[in-house]
């Protein structure tokens, strides 16, 4: 059934809304685990995820330097977070994750990466081959990478050697857990061209989620592919920046909330944020944190998104539930 259309002024539009999310790992996993629900009761009408294509280690770092693709992992996790929960959607969801054990080569593959890299293969189109990935695992959604070209992720740190000399890391897995201080990321090629069906989906969309996850590793290269930062910027949706529930050991040790805004800024001038997402128990100052998000032309929304454990202690993860009434709250309050 097609969603109800409301009236504002003279303009008709559905109620229901599409929503991009970027990122990758278990950052994106959470994100879209979350919009996926928003779908499953007609809040959203399309989800579309943009995944970070730059992994270098485990299975992907593999398959990826035997066969020249794209490193399949953050694709994969993607796709399994977009299954429903349905018998059928666990069941491939559980599939598409199963790493095999044992002593052989096949050792620390994971069944989904296999799938996908043979479609890959057979089909010699990255997005269709995901299509045809997320029509088997009936995915609420869609997975398109940021870019079809094989990229790695350069970091410039602080504290590496003597003095304050800066040190080139080079790698998603190097930059993810260097001790040192990063103070600037690149990717290498320079440049690369932006996945044009992933370009149009941020062009069309209503709102655009930007994180949580690694911020430097993950969400900010995002912002070092021109075409999709150009569309990021250009977009007229709005755009929900998800903030991370604690600063991640290697690369933003000592930040707070604000630093994470500085750093999409830095790399992206042109952003207009509409809403900052946060979890309100990490907060120290929230009034200096919300002057700080109104700096950028957003609003703070604070909200319980953190799972608990058994004591009742706060994790570093994101709870599925939490985090989709959060954004249910946002998406039908604009």
């Amino acid at each position: 059934m097609p969603p109800t259309a409301t009236s504002v002024g003279s303009d008709v539009r559905p109620t229901a809304q599409s929503a991009v999310a970027l990122g990758g790992g278990h950052g994106l996993h959470a994100s879209l685990s979350a919009l996926r629900r928003l779908h499953d009761d007609l809040t959203l009408d399309q989800v579309t995820a943009v995944v970070t294509v730059a992994d270098n280690g485990g299975s992907s770092g593999r398959l990826r330097g035997e066969f020249g693709v794209l490193p399949p992992g953050d694709l994969r996790m993607a796709l399994a977070a977009l299954c429903g929960d349905d018998e059928w959607g666990r069941t491939w969801a559980d599939v598409v994750q199963h790493r095999f054990a044992g002593d052989g080569d096949m050792r620390g593959h994971v069944i989904g990466n296999l799938l996908i890299v043979g479609l890959w293969e057979r089909m010699g189109d990255h997005v269709r081959a995901l299509d045809w990935v997320g029509r088997l695992l009936g995915a609420r959604g869609r997975v398109l990478p940021m870019a079809l070209t094989p990229m790695d992720i350069t970091a410039q740190v602080r504290g590496l050697g003597p003095g304050d000399d800066l040190a080139t890391v080079r790698g998603q897995v190097e930059v993810a857990t260097t001790d040192g201080e990063i103070v600037s990321v690149a990717l290498d090629p320079p440049d690369p061209d932006g996945c044009p069906e992933a370009v149009q989906s941020i062009l069309d969309a209503d709102w655009v989620v930007l994180g949580p996850g690694s911020w430097f590793s993950s969400v900010i290269p995002h912002l070092l592919v021109p075409e999709l930062r150009e569309a990021l910027e250009t977009t007229d949706a709005r755009l929900l920046v998800v903030l991370n529930l604690e600063p991640q050991q290697g690369e933003t040790q000592g930040w707070g909330p604000e630093d994470h805004l500085r750093a999409l800024l830095a790399y992206a001038p042109g952003l207009r944020v509409d809403a900052v997402l946060v979890e309100e128990r990490t907060v120290a100052d929230a009034p200096a944190l919300e002057a700080a998000v109104e700096g950028v032309g957003g609003r703070l929304v604070l909200a319980e998104l953190a799972e608990e454990g058994p004591d009742g202690e706060l994790t570093a993860r994101h709870d599925h539930e939490r985090l989709a009434a959060a954004y249910r709250a946002i998406v039908e309050a604009d």
